[in-house]
């Protein structure tokens, strides 16, 4: 089986193409490439054909992550048709995924954060702060990892 997820922000140039690429790292420690295909999308068209933004690519990379390559696009209706989970970083994220997909039919839109232990309230249901306002990077980061560590691990049940 094959889990196809398409993590969306607002821009694809911050937090989706973090989780993009952290959710592969993750992946491919784990020996699960095989089983995933991961993406990223924006859901608005400002930075189309940006890369990833400079202080996004230096967090990733202090993580010997490298996202060589990557430019913003905006998500699709195909999209949401070929992606099994399409994966927000904040509620205006959802927001704007529910009027694209005409209220999510499918049941594939939620938060990275969802995904994480109840328990945990430091995660657990909130949005991934958004650095290009917040300006900091590694705590986006931390909370990019702790979701998609728990995503994971919910899809792999390990």
């Amino acid at each position: 089986m094959t889990h196809r997820i398409l993590f969306v922000c607002h821009g694809n140039i911050c937090r989706s193409p973090m989780a993009e690429f952290r959710f592969k790292q993750l992946v491919e420690e784990a020996g699960l490439s095989r089983h995933f295909e991961i993406a990223s999308a924006a859901t608005t068209s400002e930075e189309i054909g940006n890369p990833v933004y400079p202080p996004a690519r230096r967090e990733l990379a202090s993580h010997g992550i490298a996202c060589d390559g990557k430019t913003a696009r905006r998500i699709t209706h195909a999209d949401y048709d070929y992606y099994d989970l399409v994966i927000g970083m904040d509620e205006e994220n959802r927001y704007d995924l529910m009027r694209l997909t005409h209220g999510d039919p499918q049941g594939k839109i939620s938060l990275l954060l969802d995904h994480t232990d109840a328990a945990d309230r430091r995660y657990h249901q909130r949005d991934v702060a958004d650095p290009w306002y917040t300006r900091n990077f590694a705590a986006t980061w931390d909370d990019i990892d702790h979701g998609c560590r728990a995503l994971l691990q919910e899809l792999t049940g390990d």
